[in-house]
């Protein structure tokens, strides 16, 4: 546990650039329009001095701990900082007590900044809300992970919820150019090529501390060959991961994606992975990858393999809560999960033959025992009058015309004999012939 403003910027040259280049003012910070607008909590708690407790979500490198820093050094608060890695209940509830002892003796109050507050036990978070409740403290906790998984309801109800999104590559580029230029950073030493800064950008995945990190040692690399240029292949050296090609707006990201889509449907999943693998390293959004899984679980496996949609939703659903790099291994499993899993395209086929027949027209009435006979009058149209409950025929299926006319011979759905699917064919001709009426299959 720390006090008295330890998040305040350090400008010694000895610090890491990413400390020295924090932003003093909230004007500085990149990225978080939202959390920068005029009225917005954190310009209540910072400009107008006002009492409120916040929890800021969001991945790594968006401006958590900077914001705290910005609280420290702007407010007329004592400012406390508790690390959840380290600190326990006794260390947290020494930090209320002296804030209330503070205010007692009509002193400042105080700012109590919690990082990583999801790591702290259930006992631990408790011994907050005295502090929180009773506005012995200003609280500023900030987490990586979904608060409403890993923040307890009583602390989570007294805070207000601030969620920060990652950086767009245009944002980390600002903070990489300012770093270049900046009296605190590099101060105009160094020329960053074009391609060199593109890498470096593409590296840090968002994380704005990463970009400045991988500048430093592109720098320190640069420095060492004795030049104040900093090409793409120092950057490569530097940071020890060569630039992959890959624009993910140019042929590049629709090449890799199409690639990875026809591997995972023609089964092989070491193909699957190598595309997997430079998509990631080249930073693409993985929630667009994790979209493209879940639409090929229905489009290319669909009933052979009834676990790959729940499979690859529950991909798409770590993408958000864990982030990157960690939510990679959950892309992994659900890529090699799909690429393994037996393919059939009869769901596809199914709705397009379906939308084929709409669009060309075949859209008769609906038979009248299957309409609603719910409302007055209804009856008396004949609605319902025939239809047959399913639960009370024999295996739970009547015989019974569903479709309209038009299409009541269509066979939309023809499963294949692949995977789980096969088992599922034989069931869907038996209870078709029984729905047709035997003959009608």
């Amino acid at each position: 546990m720390t006090g008295g403003g330890s998040l305040a910027v350090n400008t010694s040259a000895s610090a890491p650039l990413a400390v020295r280049m924090r932003p003093r003012t909230l004007d500085e910070l990149v990225g978080q329009p939202q959390l920068r607008a005029p009225g917005s909590p954190l310009r209540q708690l910072i400009d107008d001095q006002r009492s409120l407790s916040l929890l800021l979500w969001g991945p790594p490198g968006t401006g958590k701990t900077t914001i705290a820093s910005i609280v420290s050094r702007q407010t007329s608060r004592r400012f406390v900082e508790i690390s959840a890695v380290t600190a326990g209940v006794k260390e947290v509830r020494a930090a209320i007590d002296g804030a209330r002892s503070e205010l007692v003796r009509g002193g400042q109050e105080t700012v109590l900044f919690v990082d990583e507050v999801h790591r702290f036990s259930k006992a631990q978070q408790d011994a907050l809300l005295p502090g929180v409740e009773n506005r012995w403290v200003t609280l500023v906790a900030a987490t990586t992970e979904n608060p409403f998984f890993s923040v307890i309801s009583p602390l989570l109800s007294r805070s207000l919820l601030l969620r920060l999104e990652s950086l767009t590559d245009e944002d980390v580029l600002r903070v990489v150019e300012q770093a270049l230029v900046d009296e605190r950073g590099l101060a105009g030493r160094f020329t960053l090529e074009q391609d060199a800064a593109e890498h470096l950008v593409r590296l840090a995945g968002g994380d704005a501390r990463r970009s400045l990190t991988y500048l430093e040692a592109a720098a320190g690399a640069a420095a060492g060959r004795g030049s104040d240029v900093i090409d793409l292949e120092t950057a490569e050296t530097a940071v020890d991961t060569a630039a992959v090609r890959y624009d993910r707006q140019g042929d590049q990201h629709y090449d890799v994606t199409s690639a990875f889509i026809k591997s995972v449907r023609g089964s092989d999943a070491d193909a699957a992975m190598h595309y997997l693998a430079r998509m990631i390293e080249a930073g693409e959004d993985p929630r667009f990858i994790a979209r493209r899984l879940v639409i090929l679980a229905s489009e290319d496996i669909g009933l052979a393999d009834p676990t790959a949609l729940p499979t690859a939703v529950a991909a798409a659903q770590a993408v958000q809560l864990i982030g990157m790099p960690e939510a990679g291994l959950n892309l992994a499993q659900a890529t090699i999960a799909l690429a393994t899993a037996p393919k059939s395209n009869a769901v596809t086929t199914a709705l397009f033959s379906a939308q084929a027949d709409v669009r060309a027209g075949k859209v008769g009435p609906v038979p009248a025992h299957l309409r609603d006979a719910h409302y007055a009058g209804a009856k008396k149209l004949g609605h319902g009058s025939t239809y047959t409950y399913s639960h009370d025929a024999p295996f739970g299926i009547a015989e019974q015309q569903y479709a309209p006319d038009v299409v009541a011979d269509a066979r939309y759905y023809q499963p294949k004999e692949i995977g789980a699917e096969a088992a599922l064919k034989e069931r869907w001709e038996r209870v078709r012939r029984i729905i047709r009426g035997g003959g009608r299959s």
